[in-house]
């Protein structure tokens, strides 16, 4: 059995208070006082997030933007230097691997985020993606020959810690932070999903406009050895603006966000167009892994991602059944009482005859039928 491991901020954590949880193999803080709490402060102020179980990978060469194009679904080629892209990671028959983030760092060379339990999968993928790459794929496509992509796949998870600091006073809690200076591109003046430059002390800061609650906020790539000053420098800083936030709220917060979770709405047997993800696919690629599998399959009655809000207080949770008066037309895949919106949410995989916005459902919520009805994606959006 393998023995699960920590973040750098594992003593941080216990020091705190933290509950922890085994996720994707990470034991992770879950909460550290309250879930309610936690996900309301950074509804309306800010929270502190210990993502470093996230797995990070580098990728340099000539044509990395090129083979990029070929290993993953997006166009990631016409990205320009300092912006970000959510793409996904297919197999040969168009099912996800993984749903990640690609930065490009320049023109060259690439940051990818990807999801912990995935980081092996998503290791070799790329790795034998870029075999096949070296293997004349580049010179079909482009007519070049070419670079040596393979031994430059860079696994560097764990040798960096990541920190999010997410909520509508993320960014003035950072531009206040002693020892934080930001030598790319201003804080203010940073689009989401774009990326900057700066240091905490001598420590590089990568620094991220993304996240996964909804909320205007940032993502912080450090080296392990930072990580713990640069946590209780922001504690201290943000003081009663800034509380740390554990799974359980982060859960809730990317629920009412719409944003789709690796496992539950996100798996190898669904197509992207099933998830709602068909604009992330740039189908008019020459060639990518995945595109032959997308054209051969059969989606006609294949369930596709809704959204599904009810009454009262008792939610339908991952795996429930939906049904349409006797018949069962799907299942669930996220679903909690919405912190923010005080009454139950969820999303869910049903038959398209089913996916209708205003289309009623019921949820088989422990053998009680729960009265559910179909709505549009995001539960929640903040005010810009």
């Amino acid at each position: 059995m393998t023995e699960p491991r920590y973040t750098p901020l594992r003593d941080r954590h216990e020091a705190l208070g933290a509950a922890f949880t085994d996720f994707g193999g990470w034991m992770m803080p879950v909460r550290y006082t309250s879930d309610l709490a936690e996900h309301k402060a950074v509804r309306e102020s800010a929270g502190l997030f210990d993502i470093s179980h996230m797995a990070e990978f580098l990728l340099a060469g000539a044509d990395a933007a090129a083979f990029l194009d070929y290993a993953v679904a997006g166009r990631i080629s016409t990205m320009k230097v300092g912006k970000a892209k959510y793409s996904l990671l297919l197999d040969e028959r168009g099912g996800i691997i993984d749903d990640l983030i690609v930065y490009r760092m320049a023109d060259d060379r690439f940051l990818i985020i990807s999801n912990a339990g995935n980081r092996d999968a998503v290791a070799v993928a790329l790795t034998d993606r870029a075999r096949d790459w070296d293997a004349g794929v580049a010179e079909r496509l482009t007519g070049a020959a070419p670079a040596r992509t393979e031994a430059l796949v860079d696994d560097v998870s764990d040798e960096m810690a990541l920190i999010a600091v997410q909520g509508p006073n993320a960014r003035g809690i950072l531009e206040a932070l002693p020892g934080f200076t930001v030598s790319g591109v201003p804080l203010a003046e940073l689009a989401y999903y774009a990326w900057s430059e700066g240091d905490f002390g001598d420590a590089p800061v990568f620094i991220a406009r993304t996240g996964y609650t909804g909320e205007d906020g940032f993502e912080l790539l450090v080296p392990n050895s930072a990580a713990g000053e640069l946590w209780d420098a922001l504690l201290a800083s943000g003081a009663d603006e800034l509380v740390p936030a554990g799974l359980a709220a982060r859960d809730t917060l990317r629920l009412e966000a719409g944003m789709p979770l690796y496992g539950h709405e996100l798996s190898l047997e669904t197509a992207p167009t099933q998830a709602g993800l068909g604009r992330v696919v740039a189908v008019d690629k020459e060639d990518f892994v995945g595109k032959d599998g997308l054209a051969a399959r059969e989606l006609t009655d294949a369930p596709v991602l809704v959204g599904l809000i009810a009454e009262g207080k008792r939610a339908g949770r991952a795996g429930y059944d939906v049904y349409r008066g006797e018949d069962k037309v799907g299942e669930i895949t996220s679903g909690a009482l919405s912190p923010t919106l005080g009454h139950p949410i969820a999303m869910a995989l049903v038959h398209p005859s089913a996916a209708a916005e205003g289309t009623e459902l019921q949820l088989d919520v422990r053998g009680t039928r729960i009265p559910a009805t179909v709505t549009t994606l995001p539960f929640y959006r903040r005010n810009q």
